[in-house]
């Protein structure tokens, strides 16, 4: 006696499809006339490479690499693989049957050079004016939106402030404007950088605190506002001494009284969670007195026989947390060409792009917010579906996304998590982001 027809037979009539998965031809059929859309992003491969030459080559570090040691602690950790989310949705593949590429838009990038202005960092400050103009023309070559900001003493002459030489910096025209002026790509904030205080003056002056005001010895003018919100950020230290503020208080330090002078208030750390975010994926990269890949503790060695101050550990912390590149102070002219190469290629390396993407519309029919599902692929690995949550606060640090309005969508908003993860990816094979339509929506 023949057996009874399940539901998903009954409903959509015909008997199962032995040959596709699916429980019958029909629901094979429908399923296959449903469209889908791809987004693609394209991503950024680009390297800035310098010219080989049968002279001797100066000390920098690239992340994975070390030119003098085995790769040691300082090394930038490699990109993490790619995560995915174990929340599946149906067979999507099932679902295709129109593909419609976009773009998504690369971020925009702010660099942040702090030049020690000390007695002995005279020929850095000259070679920081010498090639400033010709590192952002390396940066405009490869089509970012990128703005320049330096933090040190603005001048042409070495100046005496409190009894002690001070070497300040005159970035000239193209990027800077007549008589040390700024310009459209360049913001100079005039700050008396402090041998051993560079951290705590990127803090006080970033947010005007008690202390790091303009007129104040350790003080400066505002560039705060300089600053772009969606912008990737980069720092680059120049000088020859160590950092006496942490590198984790640089990043996590609550904000109050200075520990180290009275009458000085510092304000929460970069990434403290009171900036929401806005220096998340910075970048650290510097020029100053390291001589090991193996040992903070060891300074480099000047042609003369001499060092500097200070091996500038806390600045090692900051590069190989964050993926910068650094050179040796020692090397002298020779290392700044391949210094300023290194970091245009790092600014470019790190830079993100955009994960708010527009719906496309479906080509046939209009567009049902509960029919559209999101897969997250590239760099070789497997298309993942994504789960949609309500809104940013739902994301959770987990993977996800959402749409601007949910009852008429326009764009798609990957979580943070999945931001990260689909920056992450890029490789040889282009990552991209799949909304698919006519399937369930996931949700999480």
């Amino acid at each position: 006696m023949p057996g009874k027809a399940s539901p998903r037979e009954t409903r959509m009539g015909g008997p199962p499809d032995p040959d596709s998965g699916y429980e019958n031809r029909a629901e094979r059929d429908m399923f296959k006339a449903l469209p889908r859309v791809v987004l693609s992003l394209p991503i950024l491969s680009m390297l800035l490479a310098g010219c080989a030459s049968n002279e001797t080559r100066p000390t920098f570090e690239q992340p994975g690499s070390s030119p003098t040691e085995t790769a040691g602690p300082f090394a930038a950790p490699s990109s993490p693989p790619a995560t995915t989310t174990t929340e599946m949705a149906p067979p999507f593949d099932t679902c295709a049957s129109a593909t419609v590429e976009a773009t998504r838009a690369q971020l925009p990038v702010d660099i942040i050079w702090v030049v020690d202005n000390s007695s002995s960092m005279a020929p850095a400050v000259a070679e920081v004016q010498a090639g400033l103009n010709t590192f952002a023309d390396l940066i405009g070559t490869k089509g970012l939106d990128y703005r320049v900001i330096l933090l040190s003493l603005r001048g042409t002459a070495p100046v005496s402030v409190g009894g002690r030489t001070r070497h300040p910096v005159c970035v000239p025209p193209p990027l800077g404007g007549e008589e040390c002026a700024n310009s459209a790509l360049f913001t100079h904030a005039a700050v008396d950088i402090q041998s051993t205080q560079p951290l705590e003056q990127i803090l006080g002056t970033l947010d005007q605190t008690t202390g790091y005001a303009a007129g104040a010895t350790r003080g400066g003018e505002p560039w705060a506002q300089a600053l772009r919100p969606q912008a990737t950020k980069s720092f680059v230290i120049v000088t020859d001494d160590n950092s006496r503020f942490p590198a984790v208080s640089f990043e996590g330090f609550p904000g109050g009284d200075s520990p180290y002078t009275s009458g000085l208030v510092l304000p929460p750390g970069i990434l403290h969670s009171s900036r929401g975010g806005s220096f998340g994926s910075y970048v650290f990269s510097g020029i100053y007195g390291w001589g090991s890949t193996l040992d903070p503790s060891i300074r480099c060695t000047y042609g003369d026989g001499s060092k500097p101050t200070a091996s500038g550990s806390e600045y090692s912390a900051l590069v190989a947390k964050t993926g910068g590149v650094r050179a040796q102070i020692c090397d002298g002219s020779a290392a700044w060409s391949a210094f300023f190469d290194a970091v245009a290629t790092a600014v470019v390396r790190t830079s993100r792009l955009a994960c708010t993407l527009p719906i496309p519309r479906p080509d046939a029919g209009s567009l049902d917010p509960d029919l559209v599902n999101v897969q997250v692929s590239g760099a070789g690995t497997p298309a993942s579906s994504v789960p949609r949550v309500a809104d940013l606060q739902a994301c959770g640090g987990l993977p996800g996304w959402y749409y601007d309005v949910p009852a008429a969508p326009t764009t798609v908003s990957l979580c943070p998590k999945s931001c990260d993860d689909a920056q992450a990816n890029a490789g040889a094979e282009l990552p991209k982001v799949e909304v698919l339509f006519g399937c369930a929506t996931v949700v999480r």
